[in-house]
């Protein structure tokens, strides 16, 4: 079988079973087991594969029908313009992510920030691209997760940014030391825990630490918001990405402490409320 045959046989075997996109994730499944570029494929497409190129495609085939997805089989997700490594103990970086990271590296460039704690860091996306993109920067990453801290070591090293990132393992400050931050951001679990289960196949193997908010999905911005102004500067910012409907519910958090102030929202990239940002007031 060749490689474009093999392809093609995959992206039909895709649109039987519904699976979005198929004949992109049938591409990038063969460019994992060839561990080449599109750029080969498209040249050597009448190339026959070993059977040992063929089985292990048509397994990665079955292993994304199956609802395991595309980014745990192939170790591999991009943001911000740089891959990452992800795997089943981490939540996969979104797109949507980047907004609130481009939000708080420009937050940063104003108010000239050098020190950022990132809490939930996971796989380490938020943390390893504000160390890219901000000067001089001293990012503090926590993950209750062990493993998740590993990905996210692994992650800086291979971005070069490991000297800039200290990893501590912590339920959010529980074992942070009492250290002062100019900026403070997370992505955190934030899904209803009822709507878990009706979420698709491929969300549901994400780990469920990282998508559990809590009854009403809001569980961590209390904490976050009740304990971020201990370790935050004199006006300094708190930025948080929030579910698609959790808006109002978040900004009441910040207007209920009482030690907030000039809170804003940004939408993501397909209009939906995605960011928090608010500030210790005077």
């Amino acid at each position: 079988m060749t490689i474009r045959e093999a392809i093609n046989k995959a992206t039909i075997k895709l649109k039987l079973k519904k699976i979005d996109s198929p004949r992109l994730k049938a591409r990038l499944l063969m460019q994992f087991v060839l561990n080449q570029t599109r750029q080969y494929l498209i040249v050597y497409d009448e190339k026959s594969l070993t059977k040992k190129q063929e089985e292990d495609y048509l397994e990665t085939v079955e292993r994304l029908i199956s609802g395991i997805p595309l980014q745990h089989i192939t170790n591999k997700q991009e943001f911000m313009k740089m891959d990452f490594y992800v795997d089943n103990n981490v939540l996969i970086p979104r797109p949507d992510t980047e907004v609130l990271v481009e939000e708080v590296i420009k937050i940063a460039k104003e108010i000239k920030a050098k020190k950022i704690l990132d809490l939930c860091t996971g796989s380490g996306a938020i943390a390893v691209a504000l160390a890219k993109y901000i000067e001089n920067s001293e990012i503090t990453a926590l993950d209750i997760s062990e493993k998740a801290l590993k990905i996210a070591e692994l992650n800086a090293k291979k971005h070069e940014v490991n000297q800039q990132i200290t990893f501590i393992q912590s339920n959010l400050f529980e074992d942070l030391p009492k250290e002062k931050y100019d900026i403070i951001v997370s992505n955190p679990p934030y899904i209803k825990k009822e709507i878990i289960e009706t979420l698709e196949e491929e969300v549901k193997k994400e780990p469920y630490i990282a998508l559990d908010g809590g009854w009403d999905g809001l569980d961590f911005y209390r904490r976050i918001v009740d304990q971020s102004y201990e370790f935050l500067k004199y006006k300094g910012y708190l930025c948080l990405e929030i579910g698609y409907d959790q808006k109002i519910d978040v900004i009441e958090l910040i207007e209920q402490e009482q030690k907030y102030t000039n809170t804003y929202g940004k939408k993501d990239l397909y209009g939906k409320d995605r960011v928090i940002v608010t500030k210790v007031s005077d």
